[in-house]
C-alpha cells in the first residue's frame, strides 16, 4: 500500500483490528520512509447489478439515491431511519442473491414496493404514485383498495 503523505511503496502494517461485526479489518500502517501512519480499512465488495433505465440507459446502483426516494415517500412518517435501513439492506440482500449484472427499474421498484408496504401504506402509495405515474384516479384508487383491504383468512382444513 503506498504511503498518503510521501507516496512511497514501501509501508508496514502495525496492528490490524476486525469490527465487532465482522465485516471489516482495520489496519494501522507505518511508511518505512517517511514514518508517518495512517489507517486502511479493509471490506467485502459485493458487484451490483446494473440499472436499466425504461430508456435503455444503463447506471450504477446507488445506495443513496434509492434511500433518499424511500425517505421521500416515508416524509414526515412515523417510520423510524432503522427501519428504513434494515428496508434497503433486505433489498439490496435480493439484489445480489438474484445474481443478475443487470436490472430493469421496473423490478427494483417492485422491490421498494414490497418494503415500503411492510413499513408505512401511506409511504407505499406515495412510491407507488411516483413510480407507477398514474393515468387517472382509478388507477390511484386501485391501490388505495389493495392497501386498505382486510387480510385474507387462512381456510383451516380438518384432518
Amino acid at each position: 500500500m503506498k504511503c498518503p503523505f510521501c507516496s512511497s511503496p514501501d509501508t508496514q502494517v502495525v496492528e490490524t483490528r476486525e469490527s465487532e461485526d465482522g465485516d471489516i479489518i482495520r489496519r494501522r500502517r507505518r511508511c518505512a520512509h517517511c514514518d508517518k501512519r495512517f489507517t486502511t480499512y479493509e471490506r467485502v465488495e459485493l458487484k451490483m447489478p446494473q440499472i436499466v433505465k425504461k430508456d435503455g440507459r444503463r447506471a450504477d446502483y446507488d445506495r443513496e439515491k434509492l434511500r433518499a426516494s424511500m425517505m421521500l415517500a416515508l416524509r414526515k412518517r412515523p417510520v423510524t431511519t432503522e427501519s428504513v435501513d434494515l428496508a434497503m439492506d433486505r433489498i439490496e440482500e435480493r439484489l445480489l442473491t438474484m445474481g443478475v449484472r443487470e436490472l430493469a427499474t421496473d423490478r427494483l421498484g417492485e422491490l421498494v414496493m414490497r418494503e415500503l408496504k411492510k413499513l408505512d401504506k401511506i409511504g407505499y402509495i406515495r412510491f407507488a404514485s411516483v413510480y407507477r405515474n398514474f393515468e387517472d384516479v382509478d388507477e390511484f384508487s386501485e391501490v388505495v383498495r389493495e392497501v386498505t383491504k382486510p387480510p385474507r383468512a387462512t381456510r383451516k382444513t380438518g384432518g
